[in-house]
């Protein structure tokens, strides 16, 4: 069973695929010493986009984020690393990319705060949810 504190949940989003820089923050996230143990590249349906945000669904940005993270293809991924959500927050950077510090993904990758780039769990239990919404458990390599 997923319940790992070294595991967390990203998603590149819509706008960092369709402007071709999947591969850099994949290389920027392991050479941040993140280790990748499950990825897919996939489309988020209208259901699902709904089912994953749901915990926005009563804030006004809900239907914009439901539209754009169905807009194009993602990249899920579930990485590995010691204290792997607090470490990876500390990698993406703040929402909004004018506010986060130079060299994190968003200040690299992202548009604006809603075309952030990259999403990343918030918390460990959350990772495990996140986690098991993209992959199966026999998807997810744990070693």
């Amino acid at each position: 069973m997923i319940n790992n504190k070294n595991l967390t949940l990203t998603m590149i989003k819509p706008d960092a695929v369709k402007n071709g820089y999947m591969g850099n923050i994949i290389n920027d996230i392991t050479n941040a010493g993140f280790t990748i143990i499950a990825l897919r590249l996939t489309q988020l349906t209208s259901q699902d986009a709904k089912k994953f945000y749901s915990i926005h669904k009563d804030k006004p940005f809900f239907k914009n984020l439901v539209e754009f993270m169905t807009s194009g293809p993602i990249v899920a991924a579930v990485l590995k690393k010691e204290n792997a959500v607090e470490e990876f927050r500390k990698l993406i950077g703040a929402t909004n990319p004018k506010n986060a510090e130079e060299g994190t993904l968003r200040k690299k990758y992202a548009e604006s705060m809603e075309r952030n780039a990259i999403h990343g769990s918030d918390s460990d239990e959350n990772a495990r949810i996140e986690s098991l919404f993209h992959f199966a458990e026999k998807e997810i390599y744990l070693d």
